[in-house]
């Protein structure tokens, strides 16, 4: 496991990389930002998910699109996997976990409200899981490379059988 961290003037990132058969699993912490009317009145909070300036993501691999998925409460999406595309999810509303099935064995990381919306990066070929954690929908953003198109065939599954979901 290797430790990376970043700073600029506008955001800290704090990575970590694990080597997973030739492939580099990232994450990242996105900081929560107050926001305010020109009163000085809370009106809300922001939150920069990506930034092509802070080097999170490989050149070859910037997000070529963005989409919302949603999994229910107590629902589970995948296990599959991409052969084509890398993926970068964060989790923006509720509680969300995604866990990778490396040669290492499985990696698990949580990220949304409570885990403060940390980004994961999944490398072609690494199987993965997202699953609810949390009492509400769990809202997810995708920011994969290259952009998911309908003939793709992208779409492979993948065996957790080994791995214990319950909560």
């Amino acid at each position: 496991m290797n430790a990376m961290n970043k700073s600029d003037s506008n955001q800290s990132i704090n990575a970590i990389s694990f080597n997973v058969a030739d492939s580099i699993i990232k994450t990242k912490i996105n900081k929560r930002h107050e926001t305010r009317d020109a009163s000085g009145e809370h009106n809300g909070f922001l939150i920069p998910l990506y930034n092509i300036h802070e080097g999170f993501h490989d050149d070859d691999k910037t997000p070529t699109q963005v989409y919302l998925t949603v999994v229910s409460k107590g629902k589970i999406k995948g296990p599959h996997l991409h052969f084509i595309r890398t993926g970068c999810f964060t989790c923006i509303k509720g509680n969300a976990r995604f866990i990778l099935k490396t040669s290492a064995g499985y990696e698990v990381f949580n990220s949304g409200d409570s885990n403060g919306y940390k980004s994961v990066i999944v490398p072609t070929g690494v199987p993965a899981a997202i699953q609810n954690i949390g009492q509400e929908d769990a809202y997810i953003l995708n920011m994969p490379t290259p952009a998911w198109t309908p003939d793709m065939n992208d779409e492979h599954s993948a065996d957790f059988n080994d791995f214990d979901f319950s909560l």
